[in-house]
């Protein structure tokens, strides 16, 4: 297999290359016999498949999957045995299929690391970085633990997020309905009454005008509405899914005051996490940072995470670049620099993780608890701004009529 590679050599100078070798021990080997140390290693001609990039599997499965598959192979049980039996205990059809076709590759002499590396849908790039470097270094059992863990604390944290935004997303949704509904099919109704107790010529308020206006504005152009929106929204999606769309609605996101928090606490968690698992599986700094950037799941911090990379390629420590960067907390670069001194990292980052993650919990549960009662005082406001609109100008007209 052909590996792209850059090194640094004795007095300093920055290489790149390509070698041929079974593995990327082999890349390491050959570079380290000549002197050189690498600094980064990639695989080339592994593609994911194109034909399964729309499916999916459950963070679930691939949590048992994971898990069962450390378990066996600290036990002894050949690899291949081992992915036949996960086989047949999966329920998922496609991930059935999935582990059917790895195991054929792995039996007729791919490396574990690449058959994953086919189903990118399936495996992240984190994940098929950390099972090669499990692979080279001897320890696959034991990076398949810190996998599984891993898994477990993204996939928690994506429920907790969903969960919490649940609530306020259906309460705007009934509110949006009921508004429209009303809009088009409950005011018209009562404008009638309106102009039937006080005639064409009757003044009304000036809200209560606006409010039958707009009525009639819905109820000749909702279709034409409708249409446009839902052509908006489609194109809007497809251009957030470009690469300077997403740049930019990234970057939207990091402007708004409430949101912003949270974007830039969970980017921080999914770095800490991701890179102590990566740098503890033995992989090199530059490909570490690489795979961390596309995993953090923001492209304005992946881009400064790429700006501290080309640091740490002219010589820095990974401290230095992000003690100067506009999202990441001083926090962070300061106990990147102490697991730097110490040669401890993967253990200090874990801890910023974890901090993250329970400052993300709490700042969500906040976030919930004060959202769901703004939510109900705007439904009750828009219903109150409608009542007051057309039914005091009727109970107004109504008196009239008596007195008169």
């Amino acid at each position: 297999m052909k590996f792209t590679y850059t090194a640094v050599t004795k007095d300093g100078k920055t290489v790149h290359g390509t070698l041929d070798a079974v593995d990327r021990q082999g890349v390491v080997s050959s570079l380290t016999k000549q002197g050189a140390k690498p600094v980064a290693i990639k695989a080339e001609g592994v593609h994911g498949s194109k034909k399964h990039r729309g499916k999916k599997v459950k963070s679930k499965d691939l949590v048992i999957f994971t898990r069962q598959l450390s378990t066996m192979i600290s036990a002894g049980v050949p690899l291949t045995r081992a992915m036949y039996t996960l086989q047949m205990q999966t329920d998922n059809k496609y991930f059935k299929e999935v582990i059917g076709t790895m195991m054929k590759d792995i039996e007729g002499g791919l490396a574990m690391g690449d058959a994953f590396d086919k189903y990118p849908n399936v495996f992240s790039d984190v994940y098929v970085n950390m099972v090669k470097a499990g692979e080279a270094g001897g320890i696959l059992d034991e990076i398949l633990k810190r996998l599984a863990s891993q898994v477990e604390q993204d996939s928690s944290m994506r429920k907790k997020i969903k969960s919490a935004m649940a609530y306020p997303v259906v309460i705007f949704g009934i509110t949006i309905l009921a508004f429209f509904g009303i809009m088009i099919f409950v005011i018209p109704k009562l404008g009638k009454i309106i102009k039937d107790l006080g005639g064409e010529d009757a003044k009304l308020p000036v809200y209560t005008e606006m409010m039958l206006n707009f009525s009639t504005f819905l109820q000749k152009n909702a279709i034409p509405l409708l249409a446009v929106s839902i052509i908006g929204v489609y194109l809007l999606r497809r251009y957030i899914r470009t690469p300077k769309g997403k740049y930019q609605f990234h970057a939207l996101l990091l402007r708004l005051p409430i949101i912003k928090t949270v974007v830039i606490k969970i980017a921080i968690a999914r770095f800490a996490r991701t890179f102590a698992s990566l740098m503890s599986a033995g992989v090199a700094v530059l490909d570490a940072l690489e795979v961390t950037g596309g995993a953090i799941g923001n492209k304005v911090i992946e881009r400064e995470l790429q700006e501290a990379a080309k640091a740490v390629k002219n010589g820095k420590q990974l401290s230095e670049p992000l003690s100067q960067s506009k999202h990441f907390p001083p926090i962070v670069s300061q106990m990147l620099a102490i697991g730097e001194e110490t040669g401890q990292i993967d253990t200090i980052l874990i801890k910023v993780a974890d901090f993250y993650e329970e400052e993300v919990e709490t700042t969500i549960d906040g976030l919930s608890s004060l959202i769901e009662p703004l939510m109900i005082v705007v439904l009750g406001g828009m219903v109150g701004l409608i009542a007051a609109s057309v039914m005091g100008p009727i109970a107004s007209l109504s008196k009239n009529v008596g007195d008169n």
